[in-house]
């Protein structure tokens, strides 16, 4: 069992904090399908602090999805600190996450996100102040280093532990590779055996073996999956059983696929309203839809969708297809 701080987690599997999709309503989904903890999207302490009315609904937790890591980010302590103060008190999350991997400028030029990797007496300040002010358990997820040329992850995630932090998620790839290259799993390795705290691996997750082997490979606490999991919680749940029970189970069908994802739109209905939910849905239906036979003109389709009706007539139509083509097929055999 993964324990972080005091909050037991019943299995290795967690979901990656992911910015503009994991929301309340892709959370619980992923929860449903077995997930031991799932992570909140980032969210701005400067939104939090001067309650922004965006920044506030992203802080809404199903108590459902429970136990559940929230994930801030920030460059300036005094902000920050307030932020997770905030969190702590008036939030039914389990966990206070520090984001400090994120790669993208308009994080980074302020002093926030990946920056941070940079400057490990900052990471120390900031955490240590963080970890005084708030009650739940913090952790940090990070990237290996800035770049090549500046990879202090064990320094680090050292910094992080002599801090208080109760956790580290580690990204094997540096703030330049961004999304691309290899994950390095060495460095993920060296991390762990460098600190007492529960190391969560992330980075090139792709399948339950791939899960299972970086668990045997670098001695991590936890497996953090992330790309790997859009339109595809069945990723979650074939993952949770392999690790389990060591039987790899099979593919979703058509119709469960189709399913799920008409649940994860009505969720987003429900916690954002039609209009805004049918167009946010339209990246997720796209993801959901790879590998269905047939997906490339739909998946066209899909983005002229505004309302709900027009996108799940627009996917069961697809189903039954998939369906007829399968059902004729087997006449024939």
């Amino acid at each position: 069992m993964l324990k972080i701080g005091d909050i037991e987690i019943k299995n290795p599997v967690v979901l990656a904090p992911m910015a503009g999709v994991c929301n309340s309503a892709f959370r619980l989904t992923v929860k449903e399908f077995g997930a031991g903890l799932v992570c909140a999207e980032m969210v701005s302490d400067k939104g939090i602090v001067f309650k922004n009315e965006k920044t506030m609904n992203m802080l809404y937790i199903d108590e459902r999805e429970k136990p559940l890591s929230l994930q801030i980010f920030g460059g300036e302590k005094e902000t920050l600190v307030e932020a997770a103060k905030f969190v702590d008190k008036n939030t039914n999350a389990d966990i206070i996450d520090i984001n400090m991997g994120c790669p993208v400028p308009k994080i980074t030029k302020c002093d926030a996100g990946a920056r941070w990797l940079l400057d490990p007496d900052k990471i120390y300040e900031m955490v240590s102040a963080v970890v005084d002010a708030v009650d739940k358990p913090v952790t940090v997820k990070m990237r290996m280093g800035w770049d090549d040329e500046h990879i202090f992850a064990v320094k680090n995630a050292q910094m992080i532990e002599r801090a208080g932090g109760k956790a580290v998620a580690l990204h094997g790839r540096t703030r330049v590779q961004m999304y691309e290259g290899t994950a390095n799993w060495d460095i993920i390795r060296e991390v762990k055996q460098s600190v007492n705290i529960p190391v969560i691996g992330n980075g090139d997750v792709q399948t339950p073996q791939d899960a299972k082997r970086m668990l045997e490979e670098t001695g991590v606490d936890g497996v953090m999956i992330g790309r790997a999991a859009l339109g595809n919680p069945w990723m979650i749940y074939r993952t949770v059983q392999y690790l389990e029970t060591g039987k790899l189970l099979g593919e979703p069908s058509v119709r469960e696929k189709i399913d799920v994802c008409i649940l994860h739109l009505d969720r987003l209905i429900a916690l954002k309203n039609e209009f805004i939910a049918v167009r946010e849905m339209r990246k997720h239906a796209a993801w959901y839809l790879k590998g269905v036979p047939g997906n490339g003109r739909v998946r066209n389709a899909v983005n002229e969708c505004n309302t709900r009706e027009e996108l799940v007539t627009l996917l069961n139509g697809l189903v039954a297809e998939v369906e007829e083509k399968d059902n004729s097929q087997l006449i024939v055999g």
